[in-house]
């Protein structure tokens, strides 16, 4: 039977708090972000418009 230890071991220190916050945020704004899209676009019936585009 193959044995469950792991091979590296990371400790309390190895882990990155502000790395992992910073995934949650972005993601968080992505997800803000793709909601006032669809809202504006699906449910206003409004086009978002960029400076300078046709």
């Amino acid at each position: 039977m193959a044995s469950e230890t792991s091979k590296r071991e990371l400790g309390h220190d190895d882990f990155d708090p502000i790395g992992t916050l910073a995934l949650i945020a972005l993601y968080f704004l992505l997800l803000v972000f793709l909601w006032l899209f669809m809202y504006f676009v699906e449910f206003l019936g409004n086009e978002p418009t960029v400076v300078g585009l046709i």
